[in-house]
């Protein structure tokens, strides 16, 4: 998407951003997509991986945890030596990850920070625990420069119900005013009509509309859009030219998708160097 030119550095430097997040096997989702955009915008990509899952485009197989201690040695050993210009989390699924990711933030002032707070797959599969909700709203989302959760989540987080476009705004100004984050996106894509996803930054409003693409090929899409705004602001871009050079990123990238498997496939992060579904 980008050369490797002026633009992606930092004093000198190709800018730098870590995914804290889960692997999907199958590729479409998790640290995969994470890292698959990270590239495609022109950012050195890390991980640390909190969760194992086993699954394709159909669901989730099985799920196996990451050992806190681990987690926390590999944000140790990405910030001592190569650093990180932006951190984005994904897939937290316990308390107990919650907690070690967020004291791991704090310990190395981390930030920017673009918390995806990853809930349910888009199969269906549940992502967190319900008893990690609680460790989400107080632990994390008062470290996020930006939280962008998409409807169903942020019906999680706020308790509100989500059926238009107004409760998109409601539900971002409780997620600033009073859960702590800075900033939130709240997303649109499960609701009616064009997808709107909606910016508040405490005090003002920022509408991104594209058009619905009639695809089953959106897997993946929300940790997409949280990496491509983690991508922009390690680069040093403001937070709302961030979100839409993200919101264009992935209305691209789904329409460009192809097949993959027999359910929910991809979406295609190097439409840029493949072409548009997926041929050369």
């Amino acid at each position: 998407m980008l050369g490797l030119d002026g633009e992606l550095m930092i004093t000198g430097r190709v800018a730098r951003a870590m995914t804290i997040a889960g692997s999907d096997s199958g590729g479409g989702a998790g640290i995969q997509a994470d890292l698959k955009t990270f590239g495609a915008m022109g950012v050195f990509g890390t991980c640390a991986i909190t969760t194992i899952t086993a699954q394709n485009t159909l669901g989730v197989d099985a799920v196996l945890e990451t050992p806190t201690a681990i987690i926390e040695a590999q944000i140790d050993a990405i910030v001592s030596d190569i650093g990180a210009d932006a951190v984005k989390t994904g897939m937290l699924s316990s308390s107990d990850i919650i907690r070690c990711v967020a004291a791991r933030l704090e310990f190395h002032a981390l930030s920017p920070t673009v918390i995806d707070p990853v809930m349910v797959a888009s199969t269906g599969f549940r992502l967190l625990k319900d008893d990690a909700v609680d460790a989400m709203r107080s632990e994390l989302l008062p470290m996020a420069t930006v939280v962008t959760p998409n409807s169903r989540e942020a019906r999680v987080l706020t308790g509100l119900e989500m059926e238009t476009v107004d409760d998109l705004r409601t539900a971002a100004r409780i997620l600033v005013d009073e859960l702590g984050a800075k900033n939130a996106v709240v997303k649109g894509g499960h609701l009616e009509g064009p997808a709107t996803d909606v910016l508040y930054d405490g005090a003002d409003f920022a509408m991104f509309t594209s058009e619905r693409i009639n695809t089953p090929n959106t897997h993946g899409t929300g940790c997409t859009l949280a990496s491509a705004i983690a991508a922009g602001l390690a680069k040093g871009l403001a937070l709302p030219v961030a979100v839409q050079q993200a919101k264009d990123y992935v209305t691209a990238a789904i329409g460009a998708s192809f097949p993959v498997g027999r359910g929910h496939g991809p979406l295609n992060h190097f439409y840029e160097l493949w072409g548009r579904g997926g041929s050369g």
